[in-house]
């Protein structure tokens, strides 16, 4: 019998750099374990080219990535999520849509990149440090025995992740 795949899904405001850095990261790190997706509050449409550079840079993929609501995956022919992260302050302090299936959720926010004002080379240091600090948290994420953890000591450990290095500076407690 085959392993079940969990959906996971990285919410942030705009949708254009944090959640798309770590939809690219889960969908190549937990390839055949997650199913990685992302989506923003108020989507702006067009995915920050610093973090299509990133991750290619880095050999992730960057193919299919774009800038969504995320009312599609509130909708009722969206996958079902088992998990859905917040990567932004901003998003996690928003009211989420209801998802079906009651996901576990955290917050994992990180300084957004894109704020940086300053020349290309500052962008892009600040988008490989987001990038750094977001495939650190998935590769905890990835190693967690998911199926033999409880409830609640899963629970912990995702929001454990969420206070790794490069936490934001407002991160709220709750997601």
């Amino acid at each position: 019998m085959a392993d079940r795949i969990f959906n996971v899904l990285f919410l942030c405001t705009g949708n254009t750099a944090r959640s798309i850095l770590a939809e690219s990261i889960l969908r190549k790190d937990g390839a055949g374990k997650f199913n990685a997706f992302s989506a923003g509050s108020q989507p702006k449409g067009v995915v920050n080219p610093f973090a299509l550079k990133v991750l290619a840079a880095s050999d992730y993929p960057t193919e299919g990535l774009r800038s969504k609501s995320w009312q599609e995956f509130a909708a009722p022919d969206a996958p079902v999520m088992d998990f859905v992260f917040t990567v932004c302050d901003n998003a996690a302090g928003e009211t989420c849509p209801v998802w079906p299936g009651q996901p576990m959720t955290a917050h994992w926010g990180i300084d957004d990149p894109a704020a940086i004002d300053g020349n290309d080379l500052e962008k892009e240091r600040a988008f490989v440090q987001a990038f750094r600090f977001m495939k650190n948290r998935i590769s905890v994420f990835t190693s967690l025995p998911i199926k033999r953890l409880d409830g609640v000591a899963l629970d912990a450990k995702l929001r454990e992740i969420g206070h790794t290095e490069g936490a934001s500076r407002g991160r709220p407690e709750v997601a």
